[in-house]
């Protein structure tokens, strides 16, 4: 007995034993002191979290410094400064790893202050990580009956919004970075009346609009369409902020659901950064400059729609860079927070997301990340009650003319599809839109090498410009001779193909050569948001060269065609079909599901496989999967998989 009670002594006279044990205790550990919360420990797993990071004795700010702006760092110092506890349960957080890399966290947390006979110390920060827990429970929920209801329900929420609530898309202009989300009310599943739309008036204008109508459901979505449709029509015929916003008053006076009903109205010249508007018993629009300042811009005292108030109309100026936010009320009426702090809070997640520092998403716009991160920094911390609609611009340096003068060789044009892409991806057009102009230009491109080719030394010049209105136009020319649309192989599918692929499509020639024009509105999504499961980041597709792999077994009746199946590819893809099918005696398959990019080259060396095939009686199956750029492209010629 005398032995334990030495042994037991032993281990609390021993400093170093007990921090060894502190050390392996399996949850994150954290123990700042003093007014700076210099740190002290960290635990074995809190070091394996945080690797290669010094700590000992730096203020926790610092040790951690890429969580500022994600919530973490401040409630350290803020337990300290209140005494108060501070929890949080499966917190999304973004670390950044000595590779360069960037790790994602869920954590459970706690950070209480440490007090030592009765005067603070410092604070003490304990956390689990349950990033494998979070992952599992949203795989396996896929599978459940709640899943399902709520994919029904989304779905039904989506087309009410589509329909009634969401502009089709929002425009893509070549001075201005536009964005918006929408997050349905916690409470309550049903459309709201909150609704936005961003306008580009005959001027060139750009018109912002964050309106809320009272009240939750049908009656207040039927509402809010009307009201929605008087404003656009106002403001696409060209009115100013005082006449569009009299308008929607006066029809709120005359319709008793529309009465109260708020909004907030900017219309801004991206060119000189000008901006007039209107808050019609809305919150003001807040301004991130590009140095990461805010600033809310004064209201200007009008009240709510039908009410029998007046209007006036605030002047503002927006830099380059500067990123103006307009939100409804959802996102300041949030539980347990006053209008003052609720704003402050705003006005500081706004800026970080901005500014890049709080999740990390750099694929997105600052636009784009102020109206998804903000809302979800915000939102977790203190959930919501009422829907939150948020839409921001931001003014950029517009977007120089891509000029391509090319040889009139066919091994230039997968050189400049590239090119295509790259500028179309900075302008800000979506996957969709780089899809099909690289398709349409690609058309055009090869029609006009071919036109060109047979005088020596000619040139194919390529201008593409985004208009004012959101719209790209793109000019290819050649100084070749016209041949006539034909069905010779390889030829007279790309101008049916560009017709339907873009708005429109304008052809001229004369002894000179030939001139053609397309256009293509550009539009980006709104995000419906859904907090409780964070999308994970886009990955970038591989460049993909061409091939033809032959599947299982090396069975080269069954073979699968990547990359892409262009002008420069298609005899190769045809003879090699052909002689894989003997001729077409004997049943191909296709797979068609890898090809990067199909042209009417290619579209002609699929025919013709197909014709052969037909002749010989051998059935030819062409694969594609729903979505893909070869299912897409064969759906247009009548050439089905």
């Amino acid at each position: 007995m005398p032995g334990v009670i030495r042994h037991h002594m032993g281990m609390a006279d021993d400093p170093e034993l007990t921090l060894t044990a502190v050390d392996q205790v399996p949850f994150i550990l954290a123990v700042c002191e003093g007014p700076e919360l210099r740190v002290l420990l960290l635990s074995g797993a809190t070091r394996a979290v945080l690797p290669g990071r010094d700590y000992l004795g730096r203020p926790i700010r610092e040790v951690i410094s890429d969580l500022v702006g994600q919530q973490i760092v401040d409630a350290y110092y803020e337990v300290y400064r209140t005494g108060k506890p501070f929890d949080g349960s499966e917190w999304r957080v973004h670390l950044d790893m000595p590779d360069g890399s960037v790790h994602e966290m869920f954590a459970d947390f706690t950070i209480t202050p440490w007090t030592v006979d009765g005067e603070r110390r410092g604070v003490i920060g304990i956390g689990t990580d349950v990033t494998e827990a979070v992952y599992k429970r949203q795989a396996a929920a896929a599978d459940t009956e709640r899943l399902r209801r709520r994919y029904e329900e989304s779905r039904e929420v989506i087309t009410a919004l589509q329909r009634e609530l969401l502009p089709a898309g929002l425009p893509v202009l070549p001075g201005a970075q536009v964005a918006a989300s929408y997050l349905l009310a916690e409470t309550d599943t049903a459309a709201g009346g909150d609704w936005f739309d961003a306008i580009v008036q005959p001027d060139g204008r750009l018109a912002l609009i964050v309106g809320d109508v009272v009240g939750h459901g049908v009656a207040a979505s039927g509402v809010m369409g009307q009201l929605r449709a008087v404003l656009q029509d106002r403001l696409y015929s060209g009115a100013s902020v005082t006449e569009a916003v009299g308008a929607v008053d006066r029809f709120a006076a005359r319709v008793p659901a529309a009465h109260a009903a708020t909004v907030a109205l900017v219309v801004l010249d991206t060119v000189s950064g000008a901006a007039e508007y209107c808050t019609a018993g809305h919150p003001a629009p807040l301004v991130v400059d590009g140095a990461g300042g805010t600033r809310y811009l004064p209201l200007t005292g009008g009240a709510p729609l039908g009410t029998g108030g007046s209007f006036s109309v605030g002047q503002a100026r927006l830099q380059d860079g500067d990123l103006l936010l307009l939100y409804s009320d959802g996102i300041l009426e949030r539980p347990g927070r006053d209008h003052t702090s609720s704003a402050a809070e705003l006005a500081h997640f706004a800026a970080d997301s901005a500014a890049g520092r709080a999740l990390r998403d750099p694929e997105a716009t600052p636009a784009e990340r102020v109206c998804t991160q903000t809302v979800e920094l915000l939102v977790r911390a203190t959930g919501h009650g009422d829907d939150i609609t948020l839409l921001a611009v931001q003014r950029v340096t517009p977007v120089q003319n891509l000029v391509l003068d090319l040889p009139a060789e066919p091994a230039v044009l997968r050189g400049a599809r590239h090119e295509l892409g790259a500028w179309l991806t900075k302008a800000g057009a979506t996957d969709q839109d780089v899809f099909v102009l690289q398709h349409a230009l690609g058309e055009l491109m090869t029609n006009a090498v071919e036109h060109a080719a047979a005088a020596e030394g000619s040139t194919v010049t390529v201008t593409v410009s985004l208009t004012a209105s959101g719209a790209v136009e793109a000019v290819v020319t050649d100084r070749g001779k016209w041949r006539e649309p034909s069905r010779q192989e390889n030829r007279g599918r790309g101008l049916a193909l560009t017709s339907q692929l873009v708005e429109s499509l304008t052809v001229t020639h004369d002894t000179d050569g030939t001139v053609a024009r397309i256009r293509q509105p550009l539009t980006r999504p709104a995000r419906l948001l859904d907090m409780r499961d964070p999308p994970a980041p886009p990955s970038a597709p591989a460049a993909v060269e061409f091939r033809i792999v032959e599947q299982e077994g090396d069975d080269e009746a069954h073979v699968r065609v990547e990359g892409p199946l262009d002008a420069q590819t298609a005899s190769l893809a045809r003879r090699e079909l052909l002689r894989r099918s003997r001729g077409g005696t004997v049943p191909l398959t296709v797979e068609l599901s890898t090809v990067t990019h199909l042209s009417s080259a290619g579209v002609s060396a699929l025919h013709h496989v197909a014709a052969q095939h037909t002749a010989q009686g051998a059935p030819l199956s062409l694969v594609a999967s729903p979505g893909s750029p070869a299912q897409t492209i064969l759906a247009l010629v009548a050439l089905h998989p």
